[in-house]
């Protein structure tokens, strides 16, 4: 590669970071902004005659957001814990036992997850309202499981293959029960796909929508999506608030990935290297 093919990658790969980074400067430029320069001249200006943070505080005593963040939190937390303890188990039987079919398995349980959310809300809607789980934690944290488990399954099954049998077959004449096993030689070679895996699926749980706006309507149990799409008024749209809400949910989410960025990148890798 010569010096010009090496400069034009560099500026194409800093166009493409921009376009990225772009609507999230935005956003977060919005939230710091008096709402009178959030049009007009002002609109896509860094530099604006005031920024205050107002609108950060409006959205903590204008509306429940501290309702909706411990709500998000507390589901996606259960969908992780509930998703990885089943996919656990899964995976191991996935990966060790031999059962006829197990190839057109595995093909249907990754085919699960790529049903439309929409195709199955009617149906799921009334379940819950059935059984009475609507507006409460559960509502959420069964049907988030359920779209979870397939690519968790999925996921670390790649991970339990990777582990010779041999370290199963010495423990075992060591005495080590078959849960002895799971619990103290395998999981622990396994916790960076684990990791990984609990990440993905509390981020998914985290800022799905659909199911949390049709199942949980009370307002003390509206998650956080859910709670901004409602900031709006019937004649105005309070962006400054909205983008503050915005920033206060990624926020969380980005310094989770930056604090454990090398689990996630050992994760993420190991699976995908042969032994």
């Amino acid at each position: 590669m010569n010096q010009k093919t090496g400069l034009l990658l560099y500026i194409a790969i800093a166009a493409f970071i921009g376009i990225v980074i772009f609507p999230f400067l935005w956003i977060l430029l919005a939230s710091l902004k008096a709402p009178l320069y959030l049009y007009g001249e002002y609109a896509f200006s860094i530099k604006v005659p005031e920024y205050t943070l107002q609108n950060y505080i409006s959205v903590f005593t204008n509306h429940p957001f501290g309702r909706y963040l411990l709500n998000s939190f507390t589901v996606g937390v259960l969908t992780m814990f509930l998703s990885i303890s089943i996919a656990a188990f899964a995976s191991y039987a996935v990966a060790r036992l031999y059962f006829f079919g197990k190839t057109f398995f595995l093909g249907i349980l990754l085919a699960v997850s790529m049903l439309p959310q929409i195709a199955t809300l009617s149906p799921l809607f009334l379940f819950m309202q059935s059984i009475g789980l609507r507006n409460t934690y559960a509502g959420l944290v069964i049907p988030y499981t359920t779209y979870a488990l397939p690519i968790a399954i999925w996921y670390m099954t790649t991970f339990f293959k990777q582990i010779p049998v041999e370290l199963e077959e010495a423990a075992k004449v060591d005495g080590a029960s078959l849960l002895g096993i799971f619990g103290r030689v395998l999981l622990p070679l396994v916790s960076p796909g684990l990791f990984t895996t609990a990440i993905i699926v509390f981020v998914d749980a985290w800022h799905e929508f659909l199911f949390a706006l049709t199942i949980n309507t009370k307002q003390s149990m509206m998650t956080v999506p859910v709670g901004i799409a409602m900031f709006q008024g019937e004649f105005t749209f309070p962006w400054g608030e909205i983008s503050a809400a915005t920033v206060t949910v990624t926020v969380p989410v980005v310094l989770l990935v930056l604090l454990f960025q090398r689990r996630i990148i050992a994760g993420l890798t190991s699976g995908a290297v042969k032994q």
